[in-house]
């Protein structure tokens, strides 16, 4: 994976990559301050995906055989258990670690959610023609917002196309730096190092649009590393930059959804991604089984060659 990984980089790709990972960096810190900056941050994320078009490749070919549809299915589903596993007890460490961050992020839902309920009252309230009027108009404010929600989700889970091109750089920069331990063949150490440095620069990142105390900074950055950390870990895992973006977006899509529209979504999603996992888990095993040695032996032989 690690050769694939540092094969020669064109001028163009690099700079593409320097500019999805910098150019975010600074675009994200500015958000705090301009509306400008959010929007350019939305269209860098949107263009990342052509980026990560030509990124996959290079994780996806060190692939041992082809994927089947049904392997792909089941590579999403065992990524999305075991993100929802491993953030419930990121979540448990955190309430009962860090305070003032969960003290903070509940009362952000609180509030986010107090404005869902007031928008619904005036919504029940009166019936002239002019009130119904204002209730339509509410109406379509709330479904924009909700759509502003989820667009905002879908982009975050191409954060995992800045995340492989760091890793790539820093594993070039080490493969620079440290010619004679990667000429060794060593190198998990730097596979490992560079997880954990796109790990802390993904929690980072998730305080860099807002101003808040370092006590609650502290808690949002170990919080959101550890989470950053289970993504790259399923990168990695799955072999497949388009598992992850997916498992990233549809997490954080019903996370919203929990929070503000439709109580308990995550675990509703959860349960319906288990039973299509054991669904086409049941499937693929059964085909195996009916499948004729012969068969077997030549597909064998062809992921050999």
């Amino acid at each position: 994976m690690i050769t694939n990984l540092t094969k020669p980089i064109s001028s163009k790709l690099l700079f593409a990559m320097l500019v999805v990972t910098l150019g975010a960096e600074v675009l994200l810190y500015l958000t705090r301050y301009s509306y400008l900056a959010g929007t350019l941050y939305d269209a860098m994320m949107v263009s990342s995906f052509f980026v990560g078009l030509k990124l996959h490749r290079r994780i996806s070919s060190s692939e041992p055989q082809r994927v089947t549809k049904r392997q792909l299915t089941l590579k999403f589903t065992g990524a999305f258990l075991v993100f929802f596993l491993g953030s419930t007890i990121i979540n448990i460490y955190s309430a009962n670690t860090f305070n003032d961050f969960n003290v903070e992020y509940d009362q952000y839902i609180q509030d986010y959610t107090d404005m869902q309920v007031e928008i619904d009252d005036y919504q029940a309230g009166g019936k002239s023609e002019e009130t119904k009027k204002e209730s339509l108009l509410t109406f379509f404010e709330k479904v924009d917002a909700l759509g502003a929600d989820l667009y905002t989700d879908t982009l975050a889970g191409l954060e995992e196309v800045w995340r492989l091109a760091y890793i790539i750089l820093l594993l070039a920069l080490c493969k620079k730096i440290f010619s004679k331990r990667w000429a060794s063949g060593r190198r998990d150490l730097f596979l490992m190092l560079a997880l954990f440095l796109t790990s802390i620069l993904f929690g980072i990142d998730h305080t860099l649009d807002t101003v808040e105390p370092w006590r609650v900074k502290i808690g949002a950055i170990v919080t959101f590393a550890n989470m950053g950390l289970l993504f790259g870990l399923i990168l990695l895992w799955t072999r497949n930059l388009w598992v992850t973006v997916l498992v990233h977006s549809l997490y954080d899509i019903t996370a919203t959804l929990s929070w503000h529209y439709l109580d308990y979504a995550v675990e509703l999603m959860t349960l319906v991604v288990l039973s299509v996992h054991v669904f086409v888990l049941t499937i693929e095993k059964l085909s195996t089984k009916k499948q004729p040695p012969q068969l077997e032996a030549e597909e064998s032989v062809q992921a050999a060659e």
